[in-house]
């Protein structure tokens, strides 16, 4: 894939040709890696990433460089980063793109002070974002870290929710609140001073983790308050990254969900034909169809702050909802098979339950939007 991005609007000029070549490339590897199968052969006690197929895809394929800056070999922008949300939302693949090469990226690319961690995320080394307050949204408020100054050297202190893939991430970047605001830190997970405790999740395919600092040194990336604008405006591409895996995750449960009921036969007839089947399987195509439009409105909306915030808090305020949806029907439409653990159907339902409150859930978006809009 050749593309040019402007790495301070993320506006890429990649043609139609070259998204579906990365496209096909995305779907080309998952398959190859067994597709869902993936998501089984992690377990409770390792959620979250699958080593192999990241490798593959992140540092193998690129995709660790996704959306980041040219200058450490960044590729593509929030159109890519879109399309590749997309298909690995249809495998539920289980890889850090979002936690690592979406969330942690873009936060430090925002940052302008952070080259060496951008291009270890480039490589594919797991970064992970600390940021969400105790009711797990971004909050500029209620940020559950403090930082102070001892010799002129940044100490942490609190206990950080919610952490996606934390426990297996490498270095931190944390938001913490100090006499200026909100600023940005680099943490080491490994360092005196750091507990980081990985959490049971109801989607194994999504590690979660919480982090306590106890006079934890870190590293300054932003001074005077900077962070609250650097998070907000990185998080606006994150929920876009966010939308596109979830309407990928809906259509692949649409899919599956089609291909059953013209498979399945009651009565003599394929239970497809039947009136209240046909009128479901309509309501879940056009809660697909919907979030497709809201993620295009959403990668139109690059370059343009304002635009890009509310074209996101659109998308999080339906595709969440719609993969929500869309997945509990495909179990219900599976019938009593779609209650079983050797189904895939309740993978999907999984994720959908878990990205329902990933970010935030429809409510506090639209709330947001509310905001932005001035209503």
């Amino acid at each position: 894939m050749t593309t040019v991005t402007d790495p301070a609007s993320g506006v890429s000029e990649a043609s139609d040709t070259d998204l579906d070549d990365l496209r096909d490339t995305v779907r080309s590897v998952c398959a190859d890696a067994g597709g869902i199968a993936a998501v089984r052969e992690l377990d409770e006690d390792s959620p979250g990433i699958h080593a192999a197929l990241w490798d593959t895809l992140g540092r193998r394929v690129g995709l660790g460089a996704l959306g980041l800056p040219t200058d450490v070999g960044g590729i593509g922008g929030l159109a890519e980063i879109a399309v590749v949300c997309e298909e690995l939302g249809r495998t539920l693949a289980p890889v850090p793109l979002l936690s690592s090469t979406v969330l942690a990226g873009q936060v430090l690319a925002g940052c302008g002070t952070a080259a060496r961690p951008l291009a270890e995320v480039a490589e594919g080394r797991v970064h992970a974002l600390a940021v969400a307050a105790p009711d797990g949204v971004w909050r500029p408020d209620a940020v559950p870290v403090g930082v102070t100054w001892r010799g002129g050297v940044a100490v942490l202190d609190g206990t950080a929710p919610f952490v996606l893939d934390g426990a297996d991430a490498e270095v931190l970047v944390v938001a913490a609140t100090g006499p200026d605001g909100v600023d940005l830190f680099l943490a080491d997970p490994h360092e005196p001073g750091v507990s980081v405790r990985r959490v049971p999740t109801l989607d194994l395919s999504r590690g979660q983790a919480v982090i306590t600092f106890t006079g934890a040194r870190a590293r300054a990336l932003t001074a005077g308050g900077e962070g609250t604008e650097v998070v907000t405006r990185s998080l606006d591409t994150a929920l876009v990254a966010l939308a596109a895996e979830q309407l990928g995750g809906a259509q692949a449960a649409l899919d599956l969900t089609v291909a059953h009921v013209r498979e399945r036969r009651q009565f003599g007839r394929s239970i497809g034909s039947f009136q209240a089947v046909k009128h479901t399987c309509a309501d879940m195509l056009l809660q697909v169809e919907s979030a497709r439009s809201a993620v295009i409105r959403a990668v139109r909306a690059a370059g343009a702050p304002e635009a890009l915030a509310e074209a996101a808090a659109v998308a999080q305020s339906w595709c969440g909802e719609a993969f929500t949806f869309v997945s509990a029907e495909c179990v219900q439409l599976h019938g009593g098979m779609g209650f079983t653990w050797e189904h895939d159907a309740h993978l999907y339902f999984r994720r959908a339950q878990s990205d329902a409150v990933l970010l935030g859930g429809a409510a506090h978006h639209r709330e947001r939007l509310a905001g932005l809009l001035g209503w």
